[in-house]
């Protein structure tokens, strides 16, 4: 391949990467079409714990009584966003032990990860994650238990709600409860493309 044509690729692989000079405008819909509650006397809170332990998530309101499901359950060695590490570290039990670093190397050695959400969908039990705010996307996806840490304030209502206040972050993933797949034969299995326990923290 002549340098010329080696150019001509890369610039042509540049100009597909960059970002649109213009993107066009999300499309405009009823939004009380898709919102399956609409009765806003529930908690968004309430209605978050009951959907996502509807789908096999877990959730946690002390970090005290994570780090002894952590260790009670045999997880005891992961990784953590470095931001949370000292909050969390001082409310966990004895036996646990936390990098904050992701060594790809040695991928099998974290039993848990745990990063920052961006964001939760009450109606869904749904946790949403996104490159800006998720400290390391492996530390999401490889070990066995992931654990998304969020603030109430980052609670959405409904799926209208949390579609508007998403901005433009290339990579967005909605996450309801652990991995799952299944086959023809109906038998469903979790953790094979990803975690096997979906764990929410929430921190105020």
């Amino acid at each position: 391949m002549m340098s010329g044509d080696r150019e001509e690729i890369l610039k042509r692989v540049g100009e597909a990467l960059a970002p649109l000079p213009e993107r066009s405008p999300y499309p405009h819909y009823d939004t009380d079409l898709t919102v399956t509650f609409k009765d806003g006397s529930v908690d968004p809170w309430v209605r978050f714990k009951s959907m996502f332990a509807a789908v096999n998530g877990r959730v946690f309101e002390s970090v005290s009584e994570l780090g002894h499901w952590l260790l009670e359950s045999g997880h005891t060695h992961g990784c953590c966003d470095p931001d949370l590490v000292d909050r969390l570290r001082t409310a966990f039990p004895e036996g646990l032990a936390m990098e904050t670093g992701f060594d790809r190397a040695r991928i099998d050695d974290y039993a848990f990860g745990i990063t920052r959400a961006r964001g939760a969908i009450a109606e869904s039990g749904t946790l949403v994650l996104d490159d800006r705010t998720t400290w390391q996307r492996l530390a999401a996806l490889a070990p066995w238990v992931h654990v998304a840490v969020l603030s109430r304030s980052d609670l959405w209502r409904d799926i209208p709600t949390a579609v508007d206040n998403l901005d433009d972050d290339p990579n967005v993933i909605w996450v309801t409860g652990p991995s799952k797949t299944a086959d023809v034969e109906g038998i469903l299995i979790e953790g094979v493309h990803g975690p096997g326990e979906q764990v929410c923290l929430l921190i105020d």
